[in-house]
């Protein structure tokens, strides 16, 4: 099976750039009609994946499905599954990070052979990088893909990521060491960032060699056209979620919504 990278660009330049994400939140649910229970999600979920079917990616909230503990785990894992078979790939949004044994653990569930292994997977670098390295391997020996994150849109992320770690910021530090694991593999391009579209001053991204996902687009005030040359990246995922989800339940609304984003943002594939 060919790496997490060249799919993507395989899938980015048929389909576009743009990340539509499933975020099952409560009020979403209620505003669709639906109950806030595993039976509201996994309809929630149906008419994602219809509305959905021919993007390049889409990102499941893994947070929304955990609040529904074992019967959401069975949501999330149907989401994928019905997602890969409409040849989308599936970037599970689960921000893992931890160490030794432990990350180990989260690897092998998302990025191994586990029933929620998806396509690509988000990871906290905030332990230290290396804590990283078990997800890095997994996924590498499986064609799967991992996003650090980088440089987050919150405000309490600036007083770490902004920090200075030498000469470099630690979002800096973060970018360059994934720089470092793409030139090292012969799956080039499968490791990528995540940059917040509000970040006023991102880091460089022109070493990367691999993807940035852009959360924040639309609700969380990122606009698409805002988002050429960001820290000279040479491949930009926009994400958007809950503007785009305010156009449900109808799916051929739930689309055109879709639709309209990847159409602003088609300069960047």
């Amino acid at each position: 099976m060919a790496g997490f990278g060249d799919r993507l660009v395989e899938a980015v330049a048929t389909r576009g750039p743009l990340c539509p994400g499933i975020d099952p939140h409560p009020e979403l649910l209620r505003a669709w009609d639906l109950d806030v229970d595993a039976d509201g999600l996994r309809r929630f979920c149906d008419i994602c994946v219809e509305a959905f079917a021919d993007f390049a990616i889409v990102k499941p909230q893994v947070a929304f499905f955990e609040a529904y503990g074992s019967a959401g785990y069975v949501v999330l894992e149907d989401t994928i599954g019905a997602l890969r078979d409409a040849g989308v790939l599936v970037l599970a949004d689960a921000k893992r990070g931890d160490i030794g044994s432990t990350m180990a653990a989260y690897a092998a569930a998302w990025a191994g052979d586990s029933p929620l292994a998806a396509d690509a997977v988000t990871a906290s670098p905030y332990l230290g990088f290396g804590s990283l390295q078990p997800l890095l391997d997994t996924a590498a020996a499986h064609g799967r893909g991992v996003f650090v994150l980088a440089a987050t849109s919150n405000p309490e992320g600036a007083s770490v990521q902004r920090a200075l770690a030498g000469e470099r910021t630690v979002a800096q530090s973060i970018v360059d060491a994934v720089a470092e694991v793409n030139l090292a593999s012969a799956a080039a391009g499968s490791v990528g960032v995540v940059v917040g579209a509000t970040v006023t001053d991102p880091p460089d991204l022109h070493a990367l060699g691999g993807p940035v996902l852009v959360p924040g687009v639309g609700a969380q005030g990122g606009r698409p056209e805002a988002l050429g040359g960001l820290g000279g990246a040479k491949q930009l995922l926009p994400a958007v979620s809950r503007e785009v989800l305010r156009a449900g339940p109808d799916v051929a609304a739930l689309r055109a919504e879709a639709e309209r984003f990847r159409d602003a943002v088609a300069y960047l594939a």
